[in-house]
């Protein structure tokens, strides 16, 4: 969570005909966690954290969602949206905790669907790290570990469960988990849900569940799709967002190096070990599953401490790549924009953009990584002649042009032995990745 004193929420504007808007000024001047009615089992929590003042999104949600209504919101990784939910929802739950071994006092009460593991992992974490003061119990589910030890949580009951869509519902073909008693519905990061293909699953989950509940729906970007979700799910909910939609953060610093594609990696080691900012944490982002594998091992031979996360690596290489760079042994995570979707990594300095993304909305989604709560953040990208028509909706879109940066020795046009020895074999490179890119989704 990224607790900061709140600024000014803005509501957004329309996207819902049976939708009721926050006003901007309901949040009202800077309040306290102390002034928002949670439990003291709660608040013990949270300043156990060292939090005092709620985000935006925090501000404005935590009412409405105690109030039972429900919500959509729009909002980013980052704006701290988890504990926006995560508490009141343990508020809400707080009149079932039970020390009771007994399976039957432990019910699922609440499910909370996320897109991929990670973000259901961070979730989970945020959920224990705010019961902790209470008897409430909570299993995380997802695939591509053993499904039995879930199997087993499940069978000695657990009143919220973090799952992602597909598990879940092996779990239902397993009759492990029953939604009877289920209060509470969130679905987090429904663009993304949308864009891995999930919506099916979803719609299945979402006609098993009791009809009288509370469903809060959170979003990046609004799409048609997404508004047509949430008209059959929601009722009448309360719109809350705290920052136009595709709006940047202006303590990030924006520049793009020109380069050829065949000196990009040079170029990349070359800032990486020149540029004494860029010593230390860096994000990569790339295009492609095999793109990020084959980069990583690369900055690995130029003696550069790197690993790579996405959907082809199992569950435990992807923990420990994202745990070895949050604790500094590996400097560099190269990453597709699917597997980095929900990474909370606290404080990072550097967004490098590799290859730019082929739409506009994911180079705020990359880059919203860093510059969070206040402080700055550096958002590099290696700039492709051929990458131009990318660069122009970049640029429309954030309303902004990104300042140019050229390093003697990469400018574009520059020769060197390395891209006469490579030149042959270019053409075959590209149509690889142009394959690959093609027939690619991450799991």
């Amino acid at each position: 969570m990224n607790a900061t004193t709140p600024g000014t929420p803005l509501s957004v504007d329309g996207t819902q005909d049976n939708a009721s808007t926050v006003d901007p000024a309901a949040a009202g001047p800077a309040v306290t966690f102390d002034q928002l009615g949670l439990l003291p089992e709660l608040l013990r929590a949270v300043k156990d954290n060292g939090y005092t003042h709620p985000t935006p999104i925090q501000a404005q949600a935590i009412p409405i969602i105690m109030s039972g209504k429900d919500v959509m919101g729009g909002a980013q990784t980052g704006t701290g949206k988890t504990a926006g939910f995560t508490l009141p929802l343990l508020q809400r739950l707080a009149k079932y905790a039970s020390s009771s071994p007994s399976p039957a006092r432990h019910p699922v009460r609440a499910l909370i669907l996320a897109p991929t593991r990670e973000l259901a992992m961070q979730v989970h974490e945020s959920v224990v790290t705010y019961s902790k003061h209470m008897p409430l119990r909570s299993v995380c589910i997802y695939g591509g570990v053993d499904i039995k030890p879930q199997i087993a949580e499940l069978r000695e009951g657990r009143e919220i469960v973090v799952a992602t869509p597909g598990r879940l519902l092996d779990h239902v073909q397993q009759k492990s988990v029953s939604f009877a008693s289920v209060e509470v519905l969130v679905l987090d990061e429904a663009d993304r849900m949308l864009d891995m293909g999930f919506i099916p699953d979803i719609k299945r989950i979402l006609a098993m569940l009791p009809k009288e509940r509370q469903s809060l729906l959170f979003s990046a970007t609004f799409s048609n799709e997404i508004k047509n979700l949430a008209d059959s799910m929601l009722k009448a909910p309360q719109l809350i967002e705290v920052a136009r939609r595709n709006a940047v953060s202006e303590t990030i610093t924006h520049r793009v190096y020109p380069v050829a594609a065949d000196l990009k990696r040079s170029l990349l080691v070359h800032l990486l070990t020149h540029d004494e900012e860029k010593a230390k944490q860096v994000l990569v982002f790339v295009g492609t599953k095999f793109g990020a594998s084959r980069l990583a091992v690369y900055l690995e031979r130029q003696g550069i401490a790197a690993d790579a996360i996405h959907g082809d690596k199992s569950q435990q290489q992807r923990t420990e790549a994202l745990e070895g760079f949050k604790s500094g042994r590996i400097r560099v995570l190269v990453a597709t924009d699917v597997a980095a979707r929900g990474l909370d990594i606290d404080d990072l300095p550097h967004v490098i953009n590799y290859e730019l993304p082929h739409t506009a909305e994911d180079y705020i989604h990359r880059i919203g990584r860093t510059g969070r709560a206040g402080k700055h953040g550096d958002a590099t990208s290696l700039f492709a002649p051929e990458e131009s028509q990318r660069l122009g909706d970049i640029e429309k879109l954030i309303k902004r042009k990104i300042e140019r940066v050229e390093i003697t020795g990469f400018n574009l046009g520059t020769a060197t032995p390395e891209r006469e020895h490579g030149r042959e074999r270019t053409g075959s490179g590209h149509r690889r990745e142009h394959e690959e890119k093609r027939r690619e989704r991450e799991v």
